[in-house]
């Protein structure tokens, strides 16, 4: 009995210690797993922590170099579309065209007799032209053959609401119709121009549908009027229309007179106004001047039109857009000295031709252009 109990106890004890190692391998296999576990699981865990980083920097990159493109795409045709070609051209042919440097930005110089174009620099360019109206103004006056002793009085209606320029003559004065006409054309006095349109007959409207009119008539294509003083940005003309109306103009002797007149007092009942010519070329004794106006309103920059004797024969000048007080003088001093100087018949490469000479406001149309 006891040797059987010895057995048993014996067997417990080798179960108990088999079951005891048993354990702790199972134990030793599970740590080893789970520290597998988190190994593999570390592991990939820092794989999903490092694959984000060159994926940021390509992304960035790919950013960036999209920026770039974008920039290159975006900037650069900008910057060539600013100076292409075509105006790349232009600007190295206009100095041979223009040997003058003229600031005016449209300019025309013509011979009176001949029509001979001498020189061109935008001569179709379509621009405001300020008080240069008042010559087609002072020539559907005249065509109208209204008495010119009728006393006309200034009103509240020739008063410019536009640009509100300034002026001597106040509502209530009364001129006579010559009077206003040489002021218009003298000293460019914008009242006068426009008492004389508003009294012409059929009121204002059928004085602008007359200017118009006969801009038509005499061939100026690309020349609108709006109103009789220019202070309107909306009449507009060509230089090469305005030679066309400086030379139909010139047949007028009171045009011829009254716009180079340098001085005039006039009556206006109880005090005298004194005006003087607003060309300054007027007071030059080296130049012989037969017709002139100037203009000037913001928007047309500087203007002069000129129908002079240099070197003997009669020439046509037109400036318009000029910037600068006395650009438009100091152009006209630099194509007179040219022409004084250089002794040649044609100033630039411009083709001339002659022209039926039964057309007097016919001149050769140039192409030239800056």
């Amino acid at each position: 009995m006891m040797v059987a109990c010895a057995l048993f106890l014996l067997g417990a004890c080798e179960a108990l210690a088999a079951s005891r190692e048993q354990s702790a391998t199972d134990s030793g296999a599970t740590l080893r797993h789970d520290s597998a576990k988190r190994v593999v699981v570390r592991k990939h865990v820092l794989k999903r922590r490092a694959a984000p980083h060159p994926k940021i920097v390509t992304r960035r990159h790919k950013v960036r170099v999209a920026s770039v493109s974008r920039r290159t795409s975006r900037h650069l045709p900008v910057k060539a579309a600013r100076l292409p070609e075509t105006q790349r051209v232009a600007r190295e042919g206009n100095m041979s065209m223009d040997p003058i440097a003229l600031r005016s930005g449209s300019a025309l110089v013509v011979d009176e007799q001949s029509n001979q174009v001498l020189l061109s620099k935008n001569a179709d360019d379509v621009r405001p032209i300020a008080s240069l109206t008042k010559l087609m103004t002072a020539a559907v006056i005249l065509d109208a053959h209204l008495p010119m002793d009728q006393i006309i009085e200034i009103t509240d209606d020739d008063i410019d609401t536009l640009k509100w320029s300034s002026s001597r003559l106040r509502p209530g004065m009364k001129l006579s119709r010559e009077e206003l006409l040489k002021l218009a054309l003298m000293s460019s006095e914008n009242r006068a121009a426009h008492a004389l349109a508003r009294t012409y007959p059929g009121g204002m409207d059928a004085f602008m549908q007359a200017m118009n009119r006969k801009a038509a008539e005499l061939g100026m294509t690309h020349t609108h009027y709006l109103d009789p003083t220019g202070l309107s940005p909306q009449n507009e003309s060509t230089a090469h229309d305005l030679a066309i109306l400086v030379k139909a103009v010139y047949a007028y002797p009171l045009i011829r007179e009254f716009s180079t007149h340098p001085k005039s007092t006039v009556d206006v009942g109880n005090r005298e106004l004194k005006y003087r010519n607003t060309d300054h070329l007027i007071f030059n004794s080296g130049w012989d001047i037969l017709l002139q106006k100037t203009g000037y309103i913001n928007e047309a920059g500087h203007c002069l039109v000129l129908n002079t004797v240099v070197q003997g024969r009669k020439v046509i000048v037109v400036l318009l857009d000029a910037w600068g007080k006395y650009s438009h003088f100091g152009d006209a001093e630099r194509i007179r000295s040219w022409i004084e100087r250089s002794g040649r018949t044609v100033l630039t490469r411009t083709e001339s031709s002659s022209v039926d000479a039964d057309s007097p406001a016919r001149l050769v149309h140039s192409s030239v252009s800056e």
